[in-house]
């Protein structure tokens, strides 16, 4: 892509950012603020974890995100009886007698792993090098995942019978977490028209891999002010517990607070909050905008909060 300068990059970027979501919302009625933090992990690089109860469009949202970003697309059903092998591929016996590693669903552009706290610790575990390192291991050896990559990955919050709650290195690979509600009563009277008759959707493709990559890296390059990023850290800081800067309200009612990455995600997702709206530098205004998806599944709480029905969110909103 031929910009003359980052300026006129970070233009093009919240003009792609606004085709997106024009496209997007062809198909998806509401789920504003859901297709906004969607798209800002993909061009901040990072995974999302989408977490609304059954039937409120999530498997819907990614295959479109694919279709208008012109990128390829793999659905994984996570069950109980899912192998690592089945998500990463595996070693065959070729025709000529030798073996030939069979590659998995995992090699694609977008993978949207679909009821992520359905299957054992085992085969999510083989999602966390991927996600990590863009890369998987199969008997010793290293084979580098398609550019970009992302996991969107779906999780239903109703506690059931047969679900693995995922282990908190597994939710720190996730950049968001993006909770979906009910829509409104407007919104539901249109998906409700939109889809009890026949609608033939024209999507087109809005970017390429090449021109996401690009996006990926401009975002990096955007700079940012000290104060921000000062206070961007300090908001991961003051959720650990019993720590120097720790509020009163996280020690009381935390048992574990964010990591570094918080920190890294929060000023990721700041630059590229700001991008999008058009400004050349985030401020205090665009880490507290994504603040509550970076955070949210880092944080645990611990009995006296889920007593007194303390929620993640009120922690949050109690640190700005």
């Amino acid at each position: 892509m031929a910009y003359k300068s980052d300026v006129e990059a970070v233009d093009g970027l919240a003009q792609s950012y606004a085709d997106l979501k024009s496209e997007i919302g062809k198909v998806i009625i509401g789920q504003d603020e859901v297709v906004k933090n969607v798209i800002i992990s993909l061009f901040s690089n990072g995974h999302s974890l989408l977490v609304g109860v059954p039937g409120l469009a999530k498997t819907l949202l990614v295959s479109t995100i694919s279709e208008v970003l012109d990128l390829d697309f793999k659905r994984i059903q996570f069950t109980p009886d899912l192998m690592p092998s089945d998500i990463t591929g595996s070693e065959i016996l070729g025709e000529s007698r030798k073996f030939e590693f069979n590659k998995g669903p995992l090699f694609t552009n977008i993978v949207l792993a679909d009821e992520i706290n359905r299957t054992p610790p085992k085969t999510q575990a083989a999602l966390l090098e991927a996600m990590q390192e863009r890369s998987v291991t199969v008997s010793g050896v290293r084979h580098q995942l398609p550019k970009p990559f992302f996991v969107l990955a779906t999780q239903n919050p109703i506690e059931q019978e047969g679900t693995y709650p995922l282990p908190e290195a597994q939710l720190d690979r996730f950049m968001f977490n993006i909770p979906l509600d009910y829509p409104t009563y407007e919104e539901e009277i249109e998906v409700v028209k939109g889809t009890t008759k026949v609608v033939e959707y024209d999507l087109k493709h809005v970017l390429t891999g090449e021109q996401i990559l690009y996006f990926q890296n401009l975002i990096r390059k955007i700079p940012i002010a000290d104060n921000v990023l000062e206070y961007a850290v300090s908001l991961a800081t003051k959720t650990r517990p019993n720590t120097a800067r720790a509020t009163d309200k996280v020690n009381n009612y935390i048992s574990w607070g964010a990591g570094p990455r918080a920190s890294q995600y929060l000023v990721l997702g700041a630059k590229c909050h700001a991008a999008i709206k058009g400004k050349y530098s985030p401020d205090i205004e665009d880490v507290q905008a994504i603040a509550n998806y970076v955070l949210r599944h880092r944080i645990v709480r611990n009995y006296k909060a889920e007593a007194e029905g303390i929620t993640e969110e009120d922690v949050i909103k109690s640190l700005f």
